[in-house]
């Protein structure tokens, strides 16, 4: 078992070769359902498991974004069911964001500590949000749970008719845009329609990409959760431009924690390219199947999933962080 184990460099970090990808497929499977690539989740890993605590973990984090998540958007665009006039208005947000983000992670939040607690903060936000929204029983959730349940059955005709358990791609092919200015954004969605501000989505990218460069975890990767509950968009629309757009934020991060790593000699900022792509080749597998798979399961149930998963992860840092 010896002739498995690798040290890693960078990050200081020995562990089994199999573990990252092992790891990041379970992680990237359930949660690029919801929209969220995972790398929410590898950061406490690394950083609790693997003792991986240094600025560069937020590099090596975004790192795995880029090798994982087009395995993830390819399902979703081959299925048609990417807004992409979403997708580049989450872009254009979290662009900056995450550049502001990278600047304060390294500049004012290098103790791992501290770091931990804003993390858990952060989370814990999200994961609440998610809750209240489950719980909620207003007239807009009514009408965005409805066309999720349509959407729901169709996929369960569209099997029984292939006679292989795999709905055809351009019969569950749903999402319509309808308006798309520099003012709003609308497209139908099972005989729903959906209406949001420009400048609302925009701004929201902004700040989510602030966050997510600080944590270390792309721009638009937490950015999902907050389209279901501020925006009421439905999961099945938003999963993939949430992926697409933390993919390139997460290129423009690592390259940026690249290029800034010469002038902080003294501190590990650059990722660790060989943990980075570890945790990449798992998660791109886990992507695709959770891509494949995310029309089988009911809406509330990923919703659900996504909560307990990120209040658990948050309790876990406050507890550690007050040393319960």
């Amino acid at each position: 078992m010896d002739a498995l184990l690798i040290h890693f460099d960078v990050s200081g970090v020995e562990a089994w070769v199999f573990l990252p990808p092992v790891v990041a497929f379970v992680i990237s499977f359930f949660t690029s359902m919801g929209g969220v690539s995972g790398a929410f989740l590898l950061l406490p890993f690394q950083m609790t498991f693997l003792g991986y605590t240094h600025p560069s973990v937020s590099a090596t984090n975004q790192l795995f974004n880029i090798v994982a998540i087009p395995s993830g958007v390819y399902r979703y665009v081959k299925e048609g069911r990417m807004v992409w006039p979403l997708t580049w208005i989450v872009t254009a947000g979290t662009l900056p964001g995450v550049f502001i983000g990278a600047i304060v992670r390294v500049a004012y939040l290098p103790d791992p500590k501290h770091f931990k607690l804003f993390a858990a903060g952060v989370l814990l936000y999200i994961g609440v949000k998610i809750v209240r929204d489950l719980l909620k029983k207003d007239k807009g959730g009514e009408g965005k749970a409805d066309s999720e349940r349509r959407f729901q059955q169709l996929v369960r005709k569209s099997r029984s008719k292939t006679g292989n358990g795999e709905p055809s791609d351009h019969a569950i092919a749903t999402v319509k845009v309808t308006h798309f200015s520099l003012k709003r954004l609308s497209y139908t969605f099972y005989d729903e329609t959906f209406d949001v501000s420009f400048w609302g989505i925009f701004i929201l990218s902004l700040l989510v990409g602030i966050v997510g460069g600080i944590y270390g975890i792309g721009g638009g990767a937490i950015i999902a959760p907050f389209f279901v509950t501020f925006f009421g968009l439905p999961v099945y629309t938003v999963a993939g431009a949430a992926l697409m757009g933390t993919f390139v934020t997460s290129v423009a991060g690592v390259a940026f924690y690249q290029a800034i790593a010469p002038f902080y000699p003294n501190m590990s900022v650059a990722p660790d390219w060989p943990l980075g792509i570890l945790f990449g080749v798992g998660g791109m597998a886990g992507m695709y199947l959770g891509a494949r798979c995310q029309k089988f399961v009911p809406a509330n149930a990923i919703k659900w999933m996504l909560a307990c998963i990120i209040i658990f992860t948050a309790l876990k840092y406050i507890a550690a962080f007050f040393g319960w």
